[in-house]
């Protein structure tokens, strides 16, 4: 048995020849060989032995290289589970507070916007419209908050992915002494997409080329559509959009590259691991694939193929010119807070119908009921999914669906990422819009669901 070094060796001889081992135990754990030649860790136990004479002692050597690793093991899986509840908390915490901040939101925009559509003077719309414009920023920084702390299904709507990734790349980008270049091909088709999930995507890559590049470099971002004839890439034939961005810092490793879209692997000092494992689940629940190469010290390019719409191509100009649907009939409001009904009866009376307003799904139950029974009926009703105290947008869309199987609900929640709104369908609502709301978005979806069939 061979020492690991003189001062183990010196260590041992010097515990052995102490005559105070005879009061305690000692134990003392050192690298030694086998005759192989391989190495394993070895435990050195001296204490008395009771059964003989005080002056006897007995010595055990133990092997306890597979123990030790079964430690490291366990004490590796305690961490991530004492990890993962504090990221759990951490998301609580956040859900919560961007749920409370979209209803803040959504009492501001609403009021823009209509002091917008009031607003006769042209220098007056211009500073409105650039507020809204924050609002819009702040919007989709309060989603991917919501996202870190909720994931869930992405809440899809037809969008431009071009503007998307431009707009996230360049605000990730503020302050960088990164450059960026943009190729977008010209006919490029249209994806439905969660804008808030897609751009904290490009936010988490993007962010990543610039740490990557701590001396400056040149990020190239490209945006194209591609076809496949038959499965390739990990998904089926079919129409898709490609983004690739690619960076020239120092790239990564072949033994890290094949982990980096695992949750809390990461070789950043200062990093969480959830970035790509976040960017990941986004691009995978949106039917998508996402998949990265790298060469050390040469770049890292990541490519995304996110699912071309069955719209062909998005009308850019329509989608900036939104016009305000006007509408008769009677809505039927259920909120708690107060500033949202104020503002939202503000948004319904200017577009021609009659607001009703309430605080909770029992009192939404009662005036709906009392409204059919005096032939004055409610042509929609807008709920909130989440009512402290009270019957949420569910609860309340089921037992109105008892009295009226032809009630048109649309449940409005400031969880965007919540499976409800998601598949609002399946709870029995016509359609669902996600807080803060523009006065344009309540418009087109009463005169989407109101419309004559």
């Amino acid at each position: 048995m061979l020492y690991r070094n003189e001062a183990d060796f010196n260590e041992i001889a010097v515990l052995l020849n102490k005559s105070s081992w005879k009061k305690r135990n000692y134990k003392i754990e050192f690298i030694c060989r086998k005759k192989s030649g391989d190495a394993f860790l070895c435990r050195m136990s001296v204490g008395k032995r009771h059964v003989l004479e005080e002056k006897d002692m007995v010595i055990v050597f133990e092997d306890i290289t597979e123990y030790k690793r079964n430690q490291e093991e366990r004490d590796c899986l305690q961490a991530q589970a004492l990890q993962a509840q504090k990221l759990e908390a951490i998301g609580t915490l956040a859900g919560g507070i961007a749920h409370d901040f979209n209803n803040l939101l959504t009492g501001i925009m609403g009021n823009l916007s209509v002091a917008l559509i009031k607003s006769g003077n042209d220098d007056v719309s211009t500073s409105l419209q650039r507020a809204l414009q924050a609002c819009e920023r702040a919007t989709q920084l309060t989603r991917q908050l919501l996202t870190f702390a909720k994931g869930g299904a992405p809440v899809k709507q037809l969008a431009s992915v071009a503007e998307i990734v431009r707009d996230s790349a360049e605000f990730a980008l503020r302050g960088a002494n990164v450059a960026c270049k943009f190729e977008v091909t010209d006919d490029l088709w249209a994806a439905e997409v969660d804008t808030g999930q897609l751009s904290q995507v490009i936010s988490n890559l993007v962010i990543n080329a610039d740490q990557a590049m701590p001396n400056g470099g040149l990020l190239n971002i490209a945006i194209k559509n591609v076809e496949f004839k038959r499965a390739s890439h990990n998904l089926s034939a079919g129409r898709y959009i490609m983004i690739t961005v690619s960076d020239s810092g120092g790239g990564i490793s072949k033994t890290s590259i094949g982990r980096i879209f695992e949750p809390y692997f990461t070789t950043k000092a200062s990093g969480n691991g959830l970035g790509l494992a976040t960017t990941h689940s986004i691009i995978t629940r949106h039917g998508g694939q996402i998949e990265v190469t790298s060469e050390v010290e040469r770049g890292t390019t990541f490519t995304i193929y996110l699912p071309v719409s069955s719209i062909i191509k998005l009308d850019e100009a329509q989608v900036e010119q939104v016009q305000i649907s006007e509408g008769t009939g009677r809505i039927l409001l259920m909120d708690d807070e107060d500033f949202i009904r104020d503002v939202v009866v503000d948004m319904l009376e200017m577009m021609g119908y009659e607001c009703v307003t309430c605080e909770n799904g029992q009192q939404a139950c009662t005036l709906y009921k009392q409204a059919l029974e005096t032939g004055c009926p409610f042509s929609a009703i807008i709920m909130d999914l989440t009512i402290p105290g009270g019957m949420g947008g569910v609860e309340t869309m089921a037992e109105i669906s008892r009295i009226d199987p032809m009630a048109r609900g649309i449940v409005a929640s400031g969880y965007c990422g919540d499976p409800v709104v998601a598949s609002f369908r399946d709870y029995g609502f016509v359609a669902a819009i996600s807080k803060p709301f523009s006065l344009s978005q309540v418009a087109e979806t009463l005169a989407e669901i109101l419309a004559p069939m």
